[in-house]
């Protein structure tokens, strides 16, 4: 199970206990049940934050590498046309 399935699981059966072993009256359940969910509620929106956040970082990432070798490529690419005109220089310079 991913962290979200365990969180879930454990917040679902973590409820039903508590409801069939509540010695509280019913009103102070229901308010506790619903701090209990707004908890989950706040776990969620962090977690999908730092979701984000993590794949932001991720495709700065690759675009940073797609980028360095985009560069590269250019420059190897740039190389061989200038040792392609060296080549032809030196043969037409040359006699026949």
């Amino acid at each position: 199970m991913d962290k979200f399935s365990s969180f879930l699981f454990g917040l679902g059966l973590g409820v039903g206990v508590g409801i069939l072993f509540a010695p509280r009256s019913g009103e102070e359940t229901r308010d506790l049940l619903l701090s209990k969910a707004d908890e989950g509620s706040d776990y969620l929106k962090r977690q999908s934050g730092e979701l984000r956040d993590s794949a932001a970082g991720i495709v700065d990432k690759g675009r940073d590498a797609i980028n360095r070798q985009r560069d590269s490529i250019a420059e190897a690419i740039e190389a061989g046309k200038q040792a392609y005109r060296e080549k032809v220089d030196q043969a037409q310079g040359q006699p026949a």
